[in-house]
């Protein structure tokens, strides 16, 4: 077995077709529906694939940054369950017998969930969380929980106070990208497992941007569901209001077929998907105010979908600029509201710019409150009839590339700038109610992000499947 710090290159033992003799292939790092059809026909076996994602995990140098804990026991007992209806033809999908990571927030039952805090040390549920239960009757393979910022509160992935080992930063994955940079966050070992070969796919949460960062700053797709699609039961929360569960992954094959699992439908039918005559709203001034690099990522994803057949139209959202003001009142408020009594019982136990994020909530009057909702309210109906002729609203997925961790940890203002921006543009779809979808632009840790409206996810699908095609070509 060969691993590398980047990519991890493994060779896995597999069957042939007539069962005799054994092959070697690289297969960890294919998509998981790559993986899904070849154990469907008989290429591999899910207990062997599953074995070498365990040997992977355990053996790779920043196994431990990634993941909070395996389950290495379920994993290999749930693989057993996929080997045998793949010998008997009954496979429940094409995920069925695929290993999966899970964030730490998901419960899973007798597994302690402690969402990368120290504050939940010692929290194990008795259940697993609504979604992990779909995913484990559909047949996933649940590798183990990755780690993450703590309870969820930021985009970077930065995690200087949780986890074990000789590391400085044992709960900070790395980024596949640059070593010396955060991976985004909150779903940053989610984002790191499948980034690194370490599962084929991952399972993250995102409230600002949570799924959406992490993968574009790790080069995958990611896929932010509307809010209540997917079931939150079981998900340690952040800001109930707000929070949504979306898989990680190398395609957008992969995320529909996910998240058709995880919401208990079929799959759309991605076939023929095109750009051909399709209008994409270039949203202002979040596509221009960016750095370099994300800006010449989103330049080359234009020029990919102009190519394709795409009309391209630029806009600037009164109703969403409104919105964005509304940001320090709707996400701090309920985020400490959700965390208060804890975080105040304990304070010490806490990445001090995290706390002060929380703490950002205090003061925040409950009418204030409220009057923001209502306002917001009225917002997303005035930008949903700006967009409304338009089949997505697109932007560069985050203004920034990676941050350097070192100067992170030593630099406050450096670190709120750098959060605040790694999120900007991610927020525009949880504020506007919308479901986003990341793709990988070719620049390394740049994403372009389409925005369609809450409930249209299929069709969201099926536009990034033709726009992945088109970056692709």
């Amino acid at each position: 077995m060969e691993l590398s710090t980047r990519h991890s290159v493994i060779t896995l033992p597999m069957r042939d077709k007539s069962g005799k003799g054994m092959k070697m292939r690289e297969w960890l790092t294919r998509t998981a529906s790559e993986q899904g059809r070849a154990i469907g026909e008989g290429v591999i076996d899910p207990v062997g694939l599953t074995e070498t994602y365990l040997s992977a995990i355990k053996t790779h140098p920043a196994g431990a940054r990634i993941y909070a804990r395996l389950t290495e026991a379920r994993a290999l007992a749930e693989a057993e369950a996929a080997r045998s209806r793949a010998r008997n033809g009954v496979r429940r999908g094409i995920l069925d017998g695929v290993p999966v990571s899970w964030k730490d927030l998901f419960d899973s039952a007798n597994v302690a969930t402690e969402a990368s805090s120290r504050l939940l040390a010692g929290r194990v549920p008795t259940r697993d969380a609504d979604v992990l239960a779909r995913a484990t009757q559909a047949g996933g393979v649940c590798l183990g929980k990755t780690h993450m910022s703590e309870l969820a509160f930021s985009g970077l992935g930065l995690n200087p106070m949780f986890g074990e080992g000789l590391d400085p930063l044992p709960a900070t994955p790395p980024n596949i990208n640059d070593p010396d940079a955060v991976p985004g966050g909150s779903s940053s070992g989610a984002a790191a497992s499948v980034a690194f070969g370490l599962a084929a796919v991952a399972i993250g949460s995102d409230t600002g941007g949570s799924v959406r960062v992490p993968a574009a700053f790790n080069d995958l797709v990611g896929l932010k569901t509307s809010h209540g699609r997917l079931s939150n039961r079981g998900v340690v929360p952040l800001c109930a209001k707000f929070d949504t569960v979306g898989p990680l992954a190398r395609s957008v094959e992969d995320c529909a077929e996910v998240f058709a699992v995880l919401a208990g439908a079929r799959a759309v039918d991605l076939k023929n998907a095109s750009l051909a005559g399709r209008r994409l709203l270039v949203m202002e001034p979040y596509a221009e105010d960016v750095r370099d690099a994300p800006a010449a990522g989103f330049a080359r994803a234009l020029e990919a979908f102009a190519a394709a057949g795409a009309q391209i139209v630029r806009h600037k959202s009164p109703a969403l600029d409104a919105a964005m003001a509304l940001s320090p009142i709707l996400f701090a408020a309920e985020a400490y509201a959700t965390w208060r009594e804890m975080i105040e019982a304990n304070p010490e136990k806490m990445f001090a710019p995290i706390l002060q994020r929380f703490r950002g909530g205090a003061d925040v009057l409950a009418s204030d409150y409220i009057a923001a909702w209502q306002k917001l309210e009225a917002l997303r109906e005035d930008f949903h009839r700006e967009t409304a002729g338009y089949d997505a609203v697109i932007a560069p997925t985050v203004a920034i590339l990676p941050p350097n961790i070192a100067r992170l940890m030593v630099d406050e203002e450096y670190y709120v700038t750098e959060n605040l921006l790694a999120l900007r543009n991610t927020r525009i779809g949880n504020l506007m109610g919308s479901c986003g979808l990341t793709l990988p632009t070719g620049v390394p840790s740049t994403g372009v992000m389409l925005l369609c409206p809450a409930g249209q996810e299929e069709r969201l699908l099926r536009l990034g499947a033709a726009s992945e095609a088109a970056l692709q070509a």
